[in-house]
């Protein structure tokens, strides 16, 4: 059963791009500039942390604590990996026989998908401060301006994915009303008989393993900048 998307009118992350396919709406690029939104999200408490961070002096670098240089690059690539894994192999969104064709098992096990990915993330971000901090004073004064974007981001974050359970549903019940008002047009039009179709439920399962596929990339944006920090700081470390 095809479908036709509409492109949207700006290159967005991979995530919005795929969740304004399914919901079939038109995303136009914001007016504003991302850093005059980004700011509109913090209050006054929010401005005097930044600032502290930014201005502060952060304790100096502890000698004989640092990792070796790959040891963040494996563990970031383990839990991604591991994660990606988990989604893949999850029969709720795989191909099989045990789709279910009701909503709910689906919103569950997107629910907890989301649980382990925001845990996950949490704990890497936290683990790439610790090794931050541990570098430099530049790196840790970083690793204090992290902590600030997160406090600031992440219940921002969290309503907005929140809310993609509730607009694959309606990706659900799109699929499976289109399914139905063609099984229901072959029968009036006298054709002979087929057992029903379930090519529709496979289609939402791909779409919502895709998008949690999305997701994770989303989520670990913050991590990518962490690491891209240490990168540099480590090809200018003799």
């Amino acid at each position: 059963m095809g479908q036709v998307f509409r492109r949207t009118s700006f290159n967005g992350s991979a995530l919005i791009r795929l969740l304004s396919r399914l919901a079939e709406a038109d995303v136009r690029e914001p007016a504003n500039p991302t850093a005059d939104r980004l700011s509109q999200w913090f209050g006054w408490t929010d401005a005097i942390s930044l600032s502290a961070a930014l201005d502060g002096a952060p304790a100096m670098a502890q000698a004989g604590i640092r990792a070796p240089r790959d040891t963040e690059e494996n563990e970031c690539s383990r839990v991604r990996t591991a994660l990606a894994n988990a989604i893949v192999e999850d029969n709720t969104f795989g191909a099989g026989k045990d789709a279910a064709s009701d909503f709910a098992p689906y919103r569950r096990r997107y629910l907890a998908r989301q649980q382990a990915m925001e845990a996950g993330v949490g704990s890497l971000r936290s683990r790439l401060r610790s090794a931050m901090a541990a570098r430099s004073p530049a790196m840790a004064r970083l690793a204090s301006v992290d902590v600030v974007m997160a406090q600031v981001l992440e219940a921002r974050e969290h309503s907005l994915l929140s809310a993609v359970p509730g607009l694959l549903e309606r990706h659900f019940e799109r699929l499976r009303k289109a399914a139905a008002a063609e099984a229901a047009s072959e029968e009036d039009e006298a054709q002979p008989a087929a057992p029903p179709s379930d090519a529709w439920l496979d289609t939402f399962r791909k779409d919502a393993q895709d998008v949690l596929l999305a997701e994770l990339d989303f989520r670990f944006q913050p991590v990518e900048g962490l690491l891209d920090a240490l990168r540099t700081q480590a090809t200018r470390t003799p």
